[in-house]
Parts: C-alpha cells; structure tokens; sequence
C-alpha cells in the first residue's frame, strides 16, 4: 500500500527499455542457435518470466552489471518432456506457444500464475492445431498442453490480441511447409509491425497483405544470432506524458527512439489533439500541458493498453472523453474498462461504460481514499499519476505489481515532483 500527494511535476526522466522488444529479442535469440547480444533490455517480471523459460529450456543466459544480457542458445532442449510456466506475462505465453512446438520435444504444458490463467488462448490452440501441433486446452485459457510439431498450412485466426498474430509469425519461419493464413480481425496492429521488422532484420521472408488481412510465411527458414539494443519504451513512457499534461507541467522523456514501430508511439498524437505541446528531439519528447485539456473522441483500438492512463485524463478535460474502438482492454490483466470506471466513480466521477469502451465525465476529485488496482500494473500507474491532482492524496492498495513493466516507476515519479 502506497498514499500519494498531490503534486506539479516537471524536468527530466530517462526510461527503461521497451517490455515488448525484449521478450521479441529474447525469443529469437531463443532460436537462433548460437550467441546473441541485447542491450539496455528491460528487466522486469515480466521479461524475467521470459528469461526462466529460457533457462528451462536450456539456454544459457548472462546478465552483466551494464545491463547487457547474452543469450546461448547452443543448449536448446530438443527432446524430453517440460513445463513452461510464464507468470503474470501474457505476452512471454501467447509469442511462446508456436516456438515450443518446433523442438521436437514429447510434451510440453504452458501455464502461468492465476491471472494468466484466466487469459483466453483458444484462437490461438485452434490456429497451432490446423498447422500441424497437437495441442490441448480444457478451459480455453492456460494451461495448455502442447504435443506434436508445427508443420505450417493454412489457418484462419481472430485475434482479439495482436499476439496471437505475432505468435504466428515468430513460429512459421522454422515450421516444415511454408504457411498461408487468413485474420478477419485484428487489434493492436502496430505490435504486428514490430513483430515484422524483427523478422526483417533476421532476413525472414513472409508477406502481408494491407491491413494483415492475409500473411504467408515461407517456412523451412532459420534465425541467426545478433547484437541488438532496444529503445525505451513508448507504453512506460505515456504515464510520464500524461503527468505533465493533467498538471500543465512541462516533462522531458529521454531514451526514445523516435523513428521505433511501437504502437504507443500515437499516445503522443492524442495528447497534441487534447492540447498538450509536444517537441520531439533525437533522444527524447517533451510535454507540457495546457491549463485546461480538450475532450473528444478518441478511437484507440490500436493502442489499448493506453486506456488506463487515457481515462484519468477525463478528469480535467474541457468535456467528456470517450474511448472507443477498444473491446481488448476488458480481456487483458483485468478489465480494464471495467477496473478504471470503477475507481474514477469511486473518485466521484461520472463515467459510462460500453462493451467496447469508456466515457469519462469531468469534474471534482475526492481525495483521501483508497483504490483497488486489482494487481494490474497499468492500473496502479495510471492512478498514481491521477494522485498528482488531488486535494489530499490517494492510498493505492498494493504498487507491487508496477514491476510487471517498470520496477522504477515510483522511483521516477517522485524524482519529477515539485512538492516532495
């Protein structure tokens, strides 16, 4: 349990590496069958869940005082039987799956800690199956039971998460056949992207179609081993944004590469049409909040898990803000949309909720009282930042679970307060 105050912010942090980078460069250099070097990864809960499923398959992993961490690959477990078990990281679960499923081993069960195994992963057994594993599923979440060897085909998948498409993709290149398959629906489409420009530095050739409607995967290919540094981390760095724009503070964020596909990138887009200023350098972008910030509406099917931190914007908008387009934030570590209703009502804000998203309703705060976060570490974030405006402070029930993604984000926060 932590209590906040309320609070301006302004001057300068640095981030910590993106989470969905290195779980990518970890899982190629799973497969690339020799050393490979990742810089300035982030270590988290989450990538060390990735980094145990490593070890347990039998690579060697070395992380050095600097922050680099070397991956040999060289041991990879191709027989026998074992259990993968992932944590609270979904994301480590679902890029995973196919991988497992061409190294020949008997039987492998994938699973995690109880909220993971409350994930849904159906979709993705189906799709794996018609490509030639043997996979079992009782529950339609983890665990699951995985036999047989990915072979490739055709498949047709709905992926509700992007993951289930980078999934795909990841695994493909290494099944026996090449691979044709069909995605009537997809969110999160910039995650795809990244995904493809990994593949694209490992020379792997696969197609897609506008819009990823349709992809096909050469397969019989091989990753190589590489040296790689990986940028900060648009998701982390949206709550620092969001800081300077709920108290018309001014904050630089440093460790950015601007020209990086990853999708959260287009918070900064939504902040500029709230009227927030944003200037964008080599390395870093700054933000500095208007007085008062607009409303409007926003589609954010492509960047959902920014709901958290987008809503507590509503508090101080000009008008109401509503969040569309984005049914995937109620099936991810909660539900979000349910979770962030929830505690703005609690807060005595008017906020309406739909299947598919959330409309906030400006007004006055009540402060002195405590939130549940449910464990969700964009949760806790996005709630401490909303403490910064509060008459009186917010006690969040339990911050541990920020380290998912960020370990330093308290630290951070309270390094850019004004009133320590």
């Amino acid at each position: 349990m932590i209590t906040l105050k309320k609070s301006r912010v302004a001057g300068a942090v640095r981030i910590p590496a993106s989470k969905s980078q290195t779980i990518r460069a970890l899982l190629i250099a799973m497969m690339a069958k020799g050393k490979s070097v990742i810089r300035n990864p982030l270590i988290s809960a989450d990538t060390e869940s990735c980094m145990n499923a490593l070890r347990k398959l039998g690579c060697s992993l070395e992380l050095t005082q600097d922050g680099i961490i070397t991956v040999d690959s060289t041991g990879l477990a191709g027989s026998g039987s074992c259990i993968i078990d992932t944590g609270n990281s979904g994301t480590t679960a679902y890029l995973i799956y196919g991988l497992l499923g061409t190294l020949g081993l008997d039987e492998i069960t994938l699973t995690g800690d109880e909220q993971l195994r409350s994930r849904p992963i159906a979709n993705l057994v189906r799709a794996y199956n018609d490509l030639g594993m043997d996979a079992v599923c009782e529950t339609g979440c983890p665990p699951v039971r995985i036999r047989g060897r990915l072979k490739g085909g055709k498949t047709s998948i709905e992926c509700p998460t992007s993951q289930y498409l980078s999934s795909l993709l990841l695994a493909l290149p290494l099944a026996q056949e090449d691979s044709f398959i069909t995605v009537p629906l997809l969110y999160e489409k910039p995650y795809v992207r990244m995904t493809l420009d990994w593949l694209d530095r490992q020379g792997i050739i696969c197609s897609a179609a506008e819009d990823y409607q349709t992809v096909s995967v050469r397969g019989g290919q091989h990753y190589h081993p590489f040296d790689e540094t990986i940028a900060g981390d648009y998701s982390s760095a949206a709550f620092f944004f969001a800081a300077a724009a709920v108290t018309a503070g001014k904050l630089t964020v440093a460790g950015l590469d601007p020209d990086d596909s990853q999708g959260d990138r287009r918070f900064l887009s939504v902040l500029e049409e709230m009227g927030c200023n944003v200037e964008t350098g080599p390395d870093s972008v700054t933000v500095e909040g208007p007085q008062v910030l607009r409303g409007g509406t926003f589609d954010i099917n492509d960047i959902p898990d920014c709901l958290p931190v987008l809503s507590i914007l509503g508090a101080v908008t000009d008008s109401p803000l509503r969040l569309t387009n984005v049914a995937n934030a109620r099936i991810k570590e909660t539900d979000r949309i349910a979770a962030m209703a929830d505690n703005l009502s609690l807060l005595g804000l008017e906020t309406i909720q739909e299947p598919d998203g959330l409309t906030v309703i400006p007004g006055r705060l009540k402060g002195g009282l405590c939130v549940p976060c449910l464990g969700d570490h964009r949760i806790i974030m996005a709630m401490a930042v909303l403490s910064l405006i509060i008459d009186g402070g917010l006690t969040i029930d339990d911050e541990s679970a920020a380290s998912v993604t960020f370990p330093t984000f308290f630290t951070l926060l309270d390094s850019i307060k004004e009133d320590k």
